[in-house]
């Protein structure tokens, strides 16, 4: 099986939230909890790139076999994040087939949706796998082959890895993957998908 990194960016600030996102309720534990968790079940590599208030969540990871880099440089925006993440990673993994990255604050994300992103991922084919909404929106968590490892490595400010692929849309791929893309950066945002969806606490 191809190795494949899985990077989650966890580097900002929460503005909008008032508080971090990582230490927010989600299930029976944190919403970094629920997320890291989600990953690992993919039996793939979990990178997490902190950023603002790195001390305060890091302690939090220490019982999670994940590689965590903290970004110091976190404010420049995600494109920095991602840049720093994909660094991180080819030095960790330097045989990587790719890098498959996702954001914290998408908490309806599934294992078996990650499955299926990698399972359907040709290493060595300049694929990119992108998740799509209902409504059609196109975006992360999204898998890139290593070909483009040199232009993550080159974004910066507020630039996302949407950036990436659509100046390559002949060598994406879309996975229909229902209404689990939905994120949170408002109180209002979290309450209504804590409501919704989260399991109660011992569920499953």
């Amino acid at each position: 099986m191809a190795e494949i990194p899985c990077l989650l960016l966890a580097a900002g600030a929460s503005s909008r939230m008032g508080r971090a996102k990582h230490l927010l309720p989600w299930g029976d534990g944190l919403l970094i909890d629920h997320q890291i968790q989600t990953l690992l079940k993919t039996g793939h590599p979990v990178v997490v790139v902190l950023g603002h208030r790195s001390d305060q969540i890091r302690p939090v990871l220490e019982k999670y076999p994940v590689r965590v880099s903290v970004n110091k440089h976190w404010e420049d925006g995600m494109g920095g994040s991602i840049a720093h993440g994909v660094r991180q990673l080819i030095e960790e993994f330097p045989e990587a087939a790719g890098v498959l990255i996702t954001q914290l604050d998408q908490p309806l994300l599934t294992s078996s949706h990650f499955e299926n992103m990698l399972g359907s991922f040709q290493p060595g084919s300049r694929q990119i796998v992108v998740s799509q909404s209902p409504s059609g929106w196109q975006g992360v968590p999204v898998l890139f082959d290593r070909v483009y490892f040199k232009a993550l490595q080159n974004l910066s400010g507020d630039e996302g890895a949407r950036k990436v692929f659509l100046t390559n849309a002949h060598s994406v791929k879309v996975l229909e993957c229902g209404d689990i893309l939905e994120d949170m950066d408002t109180p209002e945002a979290y309450q209504k998908l804590l409501e919704k969806y989260s399991p109660p606490p011992g569920a499953g």
